[in-house]
C-alpha cells in the first residue's frame, strides 16, 4: 500500500476479492495472505510477518483511530515478544476505543505473562463491565475466569 495513493482517495484493493480494504473482513483477509495492492502495483508479503505489521500500520497512519488495525499491530506485537510496545498500542486502543472487549482481555493476557498480576487484574474488571455492556456473555465469562484465576 503507498499512503500518497491512498491519501489522493485511490482506496487499495485486495485481488483475492476486489473488495475496499475499508471492509474489516476483506481487510483481514487481505493482510492473512499478504497482498498489498495499489493500482498496477502488487506485492506479496515474506514469511517473517513483517510487510503485515508495515501494513498495519500504514493503516494507523491513514486512521490513527482504527481499533481493527491498533489491536492487530498490538497482537502481532504481544506475538513477537515485544510486550512494552504491545502495551501501548492496547493503551491507545482501549483510551480510543473502550468498548473493544477483546482489547482488555489480550492486554490482561499480555500482562498476565510477565508477572503483572494486579494490572491484568485491573484490565479484566474493566474489560468484564466492556463484555456485560456490550451483552457479550462469552468474553464476560473468559474474563470472569481468568480473574478468578488471577485473584484465587
Amino acid at each position: 500500500m503507498e499512503l500518497a495513493a491512498a491519501r489522493a482517495g485511490t482506496a487499495p484493493q485486495c485481488e483475492a476479492s476486489g473488495s475496499s480494504l475499508g471492509n474489516r473482513r476483506e481487510m483481514c483477509k487481505c493482510l492473512r495472505d499478504g497482498l498489498s495492492q495499489t493500482g498496477q502495483d502488487q506485492t506479496r508479503a515474506d514469511s517473517s510477518g513483517m510487510d503485515k505489521l508495515a501494513g498495519l500500520r500504514e493503516i494507523l497512519a491513514l486512521d490513527a483511530k482504527n481499533s481493527f488495525a491498533r489491536y492487530g499491530v498490538a497482537m502481532e506485537l504481544t506475538g513477537r515478544g515485544e510486550t512494552a510496545e504491545a502495551l501501548k498500542e492496547f493503551d491507545e486502543l482501549l483510551k480510543n476505543d473502550p468498548e473493544y472487549t477483546a482489547g482488555y482481555f489480550m492486554a490482561a493476557q499480555t500482562l498476565a505473562k510477565v508477572g503483572r498480576a494486579g494490572e491484568a487484574a485491573e484490565r479484566l474488571k474493566a474489560g468484564i463491565g466492556s463484555a456485560a455492556r456490550s451483552g457479550n456473555r462469552h468474553a464476560l465469562s473468559e474474563m470472569q475466569a481468568m480473574l478468578d484465576e488471577l485473584e484465587g
